[in-house]
């Protein structure tokens, strides 16, 4: 970092045009990215480092590599897959050892190719991926060793590279943040006390973040993998804040007062007894875990998570007959109406014949039934209310909730769950929760978004369950596919095809439900199809569902609106067309829709012909397993953590450089400590956490403290 005098004049909340060098014009770019004051610019953190001190040869390289080298162009090259108008560009380099490819699957910036011809030499920066035997850059840094030699002063360097910015450079970046130091007034306060820093070895934030920017090239090993000391104490900031926030909610919810549901549980072996087949251990020991909450006299805020057609809803309904028991109603919100149905209709038959009144709400329940329904709720006639998001409405009143399920809670805010528990403070007392996902979350990620509640995991199926067989294939195969799915259709079976689309659209090059549904109707017209998707009316969508599980239609035809709560037994095969356009454990949810009757089930996932080496891989895991917890882990590490779960809807925050797999020892650390934090300061009152709770605040808002005092 350069010597120049500090200009005394930026904050950390200054404006990004302010800096020297930057301006209106370079700061809107910035801007695009979420990157608008002097704060965010520090945190724009170094995707990589490059040790020039160590010079490599191609002949050297490994997989999994991360390096830096010069070379020469041999060629530049463009080529599509398949039909698609996408293009692949292909950069062949070579040294005085040997050849390898650059590849690029989309195009950095406009211009970006046309920048490199034959005989030029260049620096390359990436990671080496083997791809069918052979190594090749996927996505390199490439930069002109001309134009570097003349930006850049020195070879010995530990050089951070940034993600290019609409054509700003990385060297361009790495300017423009030292010039921001330069002109930095002071950093803020440190937040963390002294006795924290020391536990866990960290140093303050202002070194850190010099470091990152400006690296010790003595210890470039740790830069590499990002374990430096700067590392270290930026990654469990970021961890720490978020287990802060949730050992925050977990010590307000620790101070509320529960309704005690304890009986005989003699409603609850009714029901079990009546089943044809017996519970499995897991859904035992779940079911134990939930009375021990019932009986504990705080509110109950349990996570059941288990693999798609794992029994996760027959252990909801245990619950709702025990609650029952005790005098109390119960209600459970799904995303969607099918689901909705599904429940309701579930609850009906295995429920009423106990004397549970089931009732449902959703979007379409009529101006005249809801007044109906309000009544029965407020006298107490209807023990269970299944609905959508229309059960948080304000008209929606009970006599005396004190169980409260959510099915798929990572698509509901924090904010709906809080609605809902505002209609049962029975007695002054908090409703029980219980929250339930048949979408397998890792624990790495259970500790950041689900950090509040207890989890109990329901990890066996049961023993009439036959595996699904799945098969990965390329539009090539597709024939083979549609002919395999009509000799199922001949046989008795009802299959599924799922496309990302609805309608044809002209940016993406993709087949779209509505289309083939009318292509398959005209090849197969003795086929009874059928077509569903999110932009139907209600009504229509209903009487689609149910013509199919009526066996009135023999192949339905839809896009993900079908992912869960749509349960027909004779359907035994699901086409996934695109897949690659999918998450895995979409991909696997839409896959448990098939192997629920006694039929052998099949999942055939078609893949287009423009894909990245490393979606192939993702899709082709698929066909490894039927374990919905493998497939999250595999999913999560390859996508990392906002992907995987939907930033906005599940609350995880956004790491700039926390990775819950990589980091996962130092995400433990931070839970632990901040933990420990609420545990002796449970309301943040002695003087050494003063600027913790300020801090907690400012990251997570006033309601950060909500209940702890």
């Amino acid at each position: 970092m350069s010597d120049a005098p500090l200009k005394q004049n930026l904050r950390l909340e200054t404006e990004l045009q302010f800096v020297k060098g930057i301006g209106p014009k370079l700061a809107s770019v910035f801007s695009k990215n979420g990157i608008k004051t002097v704060g965010d610019f520090f945190e724009n953190y170094p995707r990589a480092f490059e040790d020039r001190r160590a010079a490599r040869h191609i002949s050297t390289l490994k997989e999994d590599d991360i390096v830096s080298l010069k070379a020469s162009i041999v060629n530049v090259s463009s080529y599509s897959m398949g039909r698609s108008s996408r293009k692949i560009y292909d950069i062949l380099i070579k040294d005085e050892s040997a050849q390898i490819r650059c590849k690029f699957f989309r195009v950095p910036y406009k211009g970006y190719f046309e920048r490199f011809k034959p005989y030029q030499e260049v620096r390359v920066v990436g990671k080496v991926t083997n791809y069918r035997g052979r190594l090749e850059f996927h996505h390199p840094e490439l930069k002109d060793v001309e134009i570097e030699n003349t930006e850049t002063a020195a070879e010995d360097l530990l050089v951070p590279i940034y993600v290019e910015n609409e054509g700003i450079a990385s060297n361009k970046i790495h300017k423009l943040i030292e010039s921001a130091f330069q002109q930095l007034k002071e950093f803020p306060p440190e937040s963390f006390p002294p006795s924290l820093m020391k536990s866990y070895d960290l140093i303050t934030r202002a070194e850190a973040l010099q470091k990152i920017h400006f690296p010790d090239v003595e210890f470039a090993n740790d830069y590499h993998v990002f374990k430096s000391k700067a590392h270290r104490r930026i990654i469990f900031e970021e961890f720490f804040w978020l287990e802060m926030y949730l050992a925050a909610r977990r010590s307000g919810l620790k101070k509320e007062k529960g309704l005690l549901i304890e009986n005989k549980g003699a409603l609850a072996r009714a029901l079990e007894k009546s089943l044809p087949f017996e519970l499995t251990m897991a859904q035992k020991k779940s079911f134990a875990e939930i009375k021990t909450d019932f009986r504990s006299g705080q509110p109950m805020n349990r996570l059941v998570q288990g693999d798609v057609g794992s029994g996760k809803t027959l252990v909801s309904f245990l619950t709702v007959a025990e609650a029952f028991e005790s005098g109390y109603q119960s209600c459970l919100m799904a995303p969607t109406e099918i689901l909705s149905e599904q429940h309701f209709k579930n609850a009906q038959k295995i429920l009423t014949p106990l004397g549970i009144a089931v009732g449902i709400l959703t979007g379409k329940t009529k101006a005249k039934d809801r007044i109906l329904l309000l009544e029965k709720l407020i006298s107490g006639e209807i023990h269970l209310l299944i609905g959508t998001h229309a059960l948080i409405e304000d008209w929606v009143q009970f006599c005396k909730l004190g169980l409260v399920i959510i099915d798929e809670q990572h698509r509901f805010g924090v904010a709906q769950r809080g609605l809902l528990k505002n209609k049962g403070q029975a007695q002054n007392k908090s409703p029980h929760f219980l929250i339930m996902t048949a979408t397998p979350i890792p624990r790495t990620l259970a500790m950041t978004v689900y950090g509040d509640l207890d989890v109990s995991i329901i990890n066996e199926m049961p023993k009439n369950r036959i595996p699904i067989q799945t098969r990965v294939i390329t539009e090539t195969k597709r024939a083979q596919a549609v002919k395999f799915m009509i000799e199922q259709i001949e046989k008795g079976r009802q299959a599924y095809v799922v496309y990302p689309l609805v309608e044809e659209s002209e940016k993406i090059d993709l087949k779209n439900a509505t289309n083939e549904y009318e292509k398959l109707k005209n090849e197969f017209p003795k086929v009874r199809f059928g077509l569903l998707h999110g932009k139907m009316k209600p009504i229509e969508k209903d009487e689609v569902m149910n013509q199919f599980r009526e066996h009135k239609i023999d192949i339905l035809v839809s896009t993900t609106v079908i992912e869960v709560g749509v349960d027909v037994p004779n359907a035994n095969l699901m086409m996934i067309e695109h897949s690659e356009r999918f998450g895995l454990s979409q991909l696997h949810q839409l896959r448990g829709r098939v192997g629920r009757g006694e039929h052998k089930s099949f999942c055939v996932m078609i893949m287009g012909y423009a894909m990245s080496p490393e979606t192939r891989e993702r899709i082709e895991f698929m066909e490894k397993t039927n374990d919905g917890f493998k497939v999250a882990e595999f999913d999560l590490e390859i996508r990392g953590p906002g992907e995987f779960m939907g930033v906005k809807q599940s609350g995880l925050p956004g790491f700039k450089m926390a990775n819950l797999v990589r980091d996962f020892e130092l995400l433990k650390a931070a839970r632990d400590c901040a933990f420990e934090i609420f545990k002796s300061d449970p309301d943040l009152k002695r003087k050494e956490n003063q600027l913790l709770r300020e801090e907690l605040i400012k990251t997570h808002g006033p309601t950060a403290l909500a209940g702890i005092g």
